[in-house]
């Protein structure tokens, strides 16, 4: 009796990880239905009409001008994705995750959602086995010119990107302060730093600290709301620009997030060496990127890898090793003095640098 208990025991463990493995294929294999399922029903206002409490799929549908029974299906599809909960038959409420879809809560991520399951997004990654193959940025091939000449050319679709890429900062902006000393410094410029989330965070922490915000026309477009509406005006100075011709003097702290995982690296390297042609003596370099580990750990999925091919199809950059960040500041003149993940997931790390004497 105890071989065949031990018998049904192993084929017990063997079958669940069959089923496992066989949910992890399946989960991929429906994940751009899941993802249109999130766009359409962002786009639609559903998590915003629901707010904080219930609704019934027929009053939506009466909202919305839908069809009721497809309404009732949508909803449960989003129950499904954990993002709504079916409370009685036919009546729905957000979960925390689809709070975080609606526009008025804090740390809300709808920007994000809408953009990222825009199909303009696919149209470089349905071109992905091409980008393996030729190793050239898809999007470029599917809608003739690179994406951000792209947003420069659509007012509206840019101020989506400055939005989505806001919500994505917030959380740093939120924890880097706590993790990083900028009260040593006096000056900070951040290059690329778009509408100023991250700086606005850094400046409330440290109310001696001055900031400089630099980027293009089209980056910095939303930046004097944010500043005029967190009272930081008199704080910061907002400089138009193009990284790639230069970076602005007057900081001992230039900080660059999310901005090198963008580019290749010649790209990469020119930024930097003109971030060197300014940063005094004493100053410092500080660069905010996912690092990735010299081999993929294994365990829970890590979207950084993702994001790594979707730097490879949409805008021809990619996410890198501390090897890689090392080599990239060496090339530019300057030298990594620490690495330090940002918590609580350690998906960002702080890569810090200093000049390399002449």
């Amino acid at each position: 009796m105890a071989g065949t208990d031990s018998s049904n025991h192993n084929d017990t463990e063997q079958a669940a990880a069959a089923w496992e493995a066989r949910s992890i294929v399946a989960r991929l294999a429906f994940g751009q239905m899941a993802a249109q399922t999130l766009g359409v029903a962002a786009r639609m206002g559903i998590f915003e009409r629901i707010g904080a409490g219930e609704r019934t799929a027929d009053d939506l549908a009466r909202d919305l001008g839908t069809q009721p029974q497809a309404t009732h299906r949508l909803l449960r599809a989003l129950a499904g994705l954990q993002l709504l909960t079916e409370t009685a038959p036919g009546t729905f409420a957000t979960t925390p995750a689809g709070d975080l879809l609606r526009p008025d809560v804090p740390g809300t991520m709808l920007a994000l959602a809408r953009l990222f399951t825009r199909p303009l997004l696919q149209g470089g990654w349905d071109l992905l086995e091409e980008g393996i193959r030729t190793g050239r940025t898809t999007f470029d091939t599917a809608y003739g010119t690179d994406f951000f000449s792209y947003l420069k050319d659509r007012p509206e679709l840019s101020a989506e990107f400055n939005a989505a890429m806001s919500q994505a900062t917030r959380y740093v902006a939120d924890v880097l302060p706590r993790h990083y000393d900028f009260g040593r410094f006096g000056t900070v410029v951040d290059v690329g730093g778009g509408d100023g989330t991250l700086l606005a965070g850094i400046l409330r922490a440290h109310p001696g600290l001055r900031g400089i915000l630099y980027d293009t026309a089209e980056g910095l477009a939303q930046a004097p709301e944010r500043f005029a509406r967190e009272g930081l005006t008199g704080r910061v100075t907002l400089e138009t620009g193009d990284f790639f011709a230069s970076a602005p003097p007057g900081g001992d702290l230039y900080l660059l997030k999310s901005v090198i995982h963008d580019w290749d690296d010649e790209r990469c390297t020119t930024i930097l060496r003109h971030i060197r042609k300014v940063v005094p003596v004493g100053g410092t370099l500080l660069i905010a990127e996912p690092v990735l580990p010299p081999t993929v750990p294994a365990g829970e999925p890590d979207l950084t890898y993702l994001s790594d091919l979707n730097m490879l199809v949409t805008v021809g950059g990619r996410e890198r090793t501390a090897d890689d960040f090392a080599a990239l500041c060496a090339a530019a003149g300057f030298r990594v003095s620490s690495l330090t993940p940002v918590p609580p997931q350690n998906v960002f790390h702080l890569i810090e640098a200093v000049p390399v004497p002449d």
